[in-house]
């Protein structure tokens, strides 16, 4: 795998999407351009002294709309065509859930256990100070967010150096993923993994397509197994068991395990927290290596790690019948088309992990308004629900209690508001997309793309680019 070219993927998988489309080519041949590219390097001084030169990109794939987003990942598998890759699906993916925002990618290609805390710092700041050299950085520019490697932290750097250098009463809106006090919107850290469960719970709603699929509607009983126990795929097991699902296996770098009985998620995290790995959990079993369990026997497969972890050496011994992409670009396009010829339904990524980006925008339309959701109605709700409550019971024997009446009026917090922005969001999307796919008899991938080639064409007419 070896000649694996991510941005290739992405669009071989537009351009099939493409076919069903009305757009000229050299429309096509637009949007699917990345519009800037930008490779950093600069020296970082070791907290032993010595120096090391430090390799970052940032990609902005499309300016249809502003600003561009996108999260910055540190790893040592970024380069610049698996950014070009992730910033042509930040595009799609906010396009096919209809967030205002043109897609962009950022990384920095390091081993983040090779680097001290302080240096980490040093190298998020200097990235940052780069960016913001080259107005790769603003509100109203280019808004990034976290991603594999990073967190709220890094975040907050970002956002205290762009302060330093730029007066700008907007700045919070300079990147989303915050911590709280410096920003954040409640409920962002699980958001992606939350959309996840949305998603997959929409797709299992649907009669139909479950049927054809031999399986029962709903989530309850279902088995899932999960590749990847970081931020996205922790909260969407977490999700998918209060949703009534059954984890059987998990993957992590360390290896793979299985249980049919079921494996407890918590007490999995715990027990990795004090062992360091999950091998010899319980009563699993020990699978042969990290990816093993993706062949397992199970309902729902969720890959949440990286790239190109279903591919054309493993995608025909795959059991599940749903493959549930949380993570950005884990099916190969061989391992797609063997997976559809199986029967299986491909929830795709450009899709199911818009959760993290949906949330990111409610953050930055919190930042440039400078209010809280829910700081000025939750109240006024509160006390409009405790009215009903008290008419209700002036005309009947009902009494409610302190409690009940304190549950029944609350109003609706920010975390509350942000929720259902999210589920809203993903249902409507879901909808959307499985009917495209049976009005042209496609694959939800290819309905995905085809959506976002729409929305972001019809942009490129109206802008007077093309006549």
């Amino acid at each position: 795998m070896s000649d694996y070219k991510f941005f290739a993927q992405v669009n071989r998988a537009f351009d099939i999407a493409a076919q069903y489309s009305d757009y000229k080519q050299g429309l096509l041949d637009q949007i699917k351009i990345c519009n800037n590219i930008y490779h950093i390097t600069f020296p970082l001084e070791r907290d032993d002294g010595s120096i090391e030169v430090i390799h970052g990109w940032r990609v902005e794939h499309s300016h249809h709309k502003l600003p561009t987003k996108g999260g910055i990942r540190f790893s040592m598998t970024v380069n610049e065509d698996e950014t070009m890759a992730l910033a042509a699906l930040m595009t799609y993916k906010c396009a096919v859930v209809d967030v205002p925002f043109g897609g962009a990618k950022g990384g920095i290609k390091i081993d983040k256990s090779r680097f001290s805390d302080e240096e980490i710092e040093r190298i998020t700041r200097r990235y940052t100070y780069e960016l913001i050299k080259k107005d790769f950085l603003g509100p109203g520019t280019d808004v990034p967010a976290p991603d594999y490697g990073t967190g709220a932290r890094e975040m907050g750097w970002v956002l205290d150096t762009y302060r330093q250098l730029k007066s700008d009463i907007n700045a919070e809106a300079c990147v989303t993923g915050k911590p709280i006090p410096q920003g954040g919107v409640r409920g962002r850290t699980e958001a992606t993994g939350r959309g996840v469960y949305f998603g997959v719970r929409e797709a299992c709603r649907n009669e139909e397509d479950m049927k054809e699929l031999g399986l029962e509607t709903g989530l309850e009983d279902k088995t899932f197994v999960v590749q990847g126990l970081g931020n996205v795929g922790y909260y969407a097991a977490k999700y998918m068991i209060e949703g009534g699902a059954k984890m059987v296996g998990v993957a992590e770098i360390e290896g793979s395990i299985y249980d049919e009985n079921g494996i407890d998620l918590e007490e999995l995290m715990a027990f990795r927290e004090d062992t360091g790995s999950i091998i010899g959990f319980a009563n699993t079993t020990e699978l042969e290596n990290n990816t093993s369990v993706l062949k397992a026997k199970c309902d729902i497969l969720i890959p949440a790690a990286l790239e190109n972890q279903l591919n054309e050496e493993n995608a025909s011994k795959i059991q599940a019948k749903i493959i549930a992409e949380a993570a950005n670009g884990p099916t190969t396009a061989e391992a797609h088309q063997t997976l559809k010829e199986k029967g299986a339904l491909i929830i795709p990524d450009n899709y199911l992990n818009a959760g993290g980006v949906t949330v990111s925008y409610f953050e930055w339309l919190k930042n440039l308004s400078h209010v809280r959701f829910g700081r000025m109605e939750k109240r006024f709700e509160e006390s409009s629900f405790r009215k009903i409550l008290n008419e209700i019971e002036n005309i009947s024997d009902r009494t409610f209690t302190e409690a009940e009446m304190g549950q029944l009026a609350r109003g609706a917090d920010e975390y509350d508001l942000v929720d259902s922005g999210l589920e809203e969001t993903m249902i409507n999307a879901y909808i959307e997309l499985n009917e495209l796919r049976k009005e042209h008899d496609i694959d939800l991938r290819t309905a995905a793309f085809l959506s976002a080639i729409n929305k972001v064409g019809i942009m490129y007419e109206q802008m007077g680019i093309f006549p």
